[in-house]
């Protein structure tokens, strides 16, 4: 008597199987992406704004021992090394250099400035003046 050998297909996806999966997965990728990258320009705005709220903080200290704000020429850099002229300089008052803003430009700063005692602000993503939404400037105003 001779043995009966069966023998398996391998097991395995079909072609049909693999692309319903890839449209699957492609449709759901088309329903969250949009929403993901909005979301990014929101965080970058967030973080411009925690940050100028971070140096004015710094600034106000600044100015209550030193009796007024850093004069535009000696900008932001005041706030880590002593300007010409500072008698009662207690800094630094960051505990790092002053950082880029999310976009890796500087912040612009202005004493006096033109909405307040000092304008301290971002170009935001368009990195112009002006703008309007995710691409809209970022200050303390």
């Amino acid at each position: 008597m001779m043995n009966k050998i069966a023998f398996r297909k391998p097991a395995g996806f079909t072609l049909l199987e693999l692309l319903v999966v890839l449209v699957i997965i492609g449709l759901l990728v088309s329903f969250v992406g949009p929403r993901y990258f909005s979301q990014l320009g929101k965080s970058e705005s967030k973080m411009a704004r925690a940050q100028i709220r971070a140096l004015e903080d710094a600034l106000d200290q600044y100015r209550l021992d030193v009796g007024r704000y850093p004069a535009t020429e000696e900008g932001l850099q005041a706030l880590n090394a002593a300007p010409a002229g500072a008698q009662r300089w207690q800094g630094p008052y960051l505990k790092k250099a002053v950082p880029p803003d999310p976009w890796g430009m500087d912040y612009q700063y202005r004493s006096p400035g033109e909405r307040g005692e000092y304008d301290l602000y971002s170009f935001g993503s368009d990195r112009q003046p002006g703008g309007t939404g995710d691409a809209s400037d970022i200050g303390n105003w």
